[in-house]
Formats: C-alpha cells, structure tokens, sequence
C-alpha cells in the first residue's frame, strides 16, 4: 500500500506550528556566543559599552521589528560586513535571548577588564 500524501491543510498546520514559538531556534551555540563576544570586544574598544547597552535595552520590546530591519538593510550593510557574518548576526538577534546575551557579553568584557568600575 502507498502512504497517503498529506493534505494541504495538513501542510499547512504543520508548516505554521513553530512559526511564533518563542524559542523556535533553539538555544545560543558556541559559534554565535563567540561571535556576540567578538562584537563585545568591538564595542569596548571604541569605548560605547554604555550607549550600546542603552541602545540595546531600549530597543528589547522591538527585536522583532529590529531584526527584520536588519533583513531589509542586508544589500547595504553586506558591501560593508561579511555577508556571512551579517546573517549570523541577524539570525541571533531575531531570538529573544540575543539581545540579552549581548548586553549580558559587553558587561562581562567591561567587568573583565582590569581599572574598569561598574
């Protein structure tokens, strides 16, 4: 006997179950904590630990609206950036726990550093 192909409400339902899962993503790699902490240490060395962490809590309850900016400026910012890098980038901080592990990244690397206060 041959397997019955799904419907396309079937499909559907499926293909939309996780769409707005909050952690559809799953948890942060190793690879994306490293490159959050590269972005850390750039941030720290132009000296915007505070503007950037103002920048970044302020702006929490639009990461969604945030990171699909990020998507729509992609044909600009890659003649800058790595395209690769740009879309690692903009994958992580379309999860919510992105925002918080950069913030969480440049205060460790600030509080890491030897003469800094808090």
């Amino acid at each position: 006997m041959s397997e019955e192909k799904p419907t396309w409400w079937h499909r559907f339902r499926t293909g939309w179950a996780n769409a707005f899962a909050p952690n559809a993503h799953g948890p942060l790699t190793d690879e994306d904590r490293a490159l959050l902490n590269k972005i850390a240490d750039a941030v720290i060395r132009r000296q915007m630990k505070t503007p950037a962490i103002l920048f970044l809590q302020s702006v929490r309850p639009l990461n969604g609206l945030g990171s699909q900016a990020l998507v729509f400026l992609r044909p600009f910012l890659t003649s800058l950036l790595k395209e690769t890098t740009y879309d690692r980038v903009t994958a992580i901080l379309e999860r919510r726990e992105g925002l918080t592990a950069l913030v969480e990244a440049i205060e460790l690397r600030t509080a890491s550093q030897p003469g800094t206060t808090k």
